[in-house]
């Protein structure tokens, strides 16, 4: 039976695709087989040495090392594209809250009603105050054409907005799902000089910390509107507070407060909001569970950040996956340790990614026990798994 540890409070639609014939699940396990975590941070974490993946609910994983759990050999998943449209639906109402002081006009109406005042006498002088463009016929930058950035893109056409896009890691799949008339460029530049708006839905890296600094916002046109719902790191701070007191950049929307931000006037601050719909957490526990399921049975990967996408349709009796170093020879030398046992290969399937590699073959008999443990004692080889 495997043993699925959560960490987090998990959609109870994810937890219930899980065979209970053939999974314990529980936030009180010890020598887990995989972990289900959302926002628990995971770098201080004693890894047993059973744990063979983990599965993020959601699509950042700042707070899983990833280095450690490839050295490790442990799968991490993500659920790219689960809370999409959750995030989507965020990006329209910071657009809106960015354009018209809508919460300040909020805050307004109350403070006039504490104050004793009749705000039916006040309403058509104090509204100025609050007044703002419209998106139609405005244009919008999308920084990173993924799942998320796809759908705004097509729903702010739909709005009547001239939207570009740019993206230098593209896929065919992410390029089909855009409409048309989209505008997509080559040279970031030309998305900061021509949009009224700009949205960034891009992973957080190295490459991409502070990606929008002094310099990207001197390329922007004045009066901009920024809106961060991927990751507060990738704007810095101390540029766009200057930005922003300097009358450059008109609004700031960010789903990752801090107190500097917040106390900055023109900053529009939520508390990560962008996947926070039930929708959306059953999307992504769901997908999560899949993951797991799909490689704790089956050996296959799909949606991994740390190991190669790696999916081989069943055969034969048993199946080896082997987790390894992207080295040469390795595949030879797997290959040739099973001849000897006389097993036969019915199909074999090897991915690698960066410094990390996984084979997984289909054997036409049971393989031996020494075979088995003759493959773990290969160099380079860091995790064997026999279904």
């Amino acid at each position: 039976m495997y043993r699925i540890k959560t960490l987090n409070k998990i959609s109870a639609v994810g937890l219930d695709t899980f065979d209970k014939e053939k999974y314990l699940i529980g936030d009180e396990l010890s020598d887990e087989n995989a972990i289900l975590v959302r926002s628990a941070k995971l770098h201080d974490y004693d890894f047993p040495a059973s744990l063979l993946a983990v599965a993020r609910a959601g699509a950042g994983v700042n707070n899983i090392p990833l280095d450690r759990c490839s050295e490790q050999g442990i799968v991490v998943f993500n659920t790219p594209g689960a809370n999409a449209n959750a995030v989507k639906e965020l990006v329209l109402c910071a657009m809106l809250m960015g354009s018209r002081d809508v919460s300040g006009s909020i805050r307004w109406v109350r403070e006039q009603v504490d104050a004793g005042v009749d705000v039916t006498t006040v309403v058509e002088k104090g509204k100025s105050a609050f007044a703002g463009p419209e998106l139609y016929r405005k244009t919008l930058g999308v920084v990173g054409l993924g799942a998320i950035g796809a759908l705004v893109a097509n729903v702010a056409l739909g709005m009547g907005m001239d939207v570009y896009g740019y993206d230098p890691f593209l896929s065919v799949d992410n390029a089909l799902r855009l409409d048309r008339h989209i505008h997509v460029v080559k040279d970031i530049n030309e998305l900061y000089k021509k949009s009224d708006y700009i949205t960034l839905h891009i992973s957080y890296n190295d490459k991409t910390r502070h990606m929008i600094d002094a310099q990207a916002i001197a390329a922007m046109k004045q009066d901009v509107r920024v809106i961060n719902l991927a990751r507060g790191e990738i704007v810095d701070d101390d540029a766009m507070i200057a930005a922003l007191d300097g009358g450059k950049v008109a609004a700031y929307i960010t789903d990752f407060p801090n107190n500097r931000l917040v106390n900055t006037p023109r900053v529009i601050a939520m508390p990560h909001l962008g996947a926070s719909t039930p929708e959306s957490e059953q999307n992504c526990a769901v997908m999560a569970a899949h993951e797991l399921q799909d490689y704790l049975e089956n050996g296959n990967i799909r949606r991994s950040v740390n190991m190669p996408e790696t999916v081989l349709e069943r055969s034969g009796v048993c199946r080896m996956c082997i987790l390894h170093k992207n080295v040469p020879a390795m595949l030879a030398n797997i290959t040739t340790l099973l001849s000897k046992d006389n097993a036969n290969v019915e199909n074999l399937t090897n991915k690698s990614r960066g410094d990390y590699a996984y084979t997984i073959v289909d054997l036409g008999s049971q393989v031996e026990s020494d075979v088995i443990e003759d493959v773990k004692k290969l160099d380079n080889v860091i995790r064997v798994r026999v279904i």
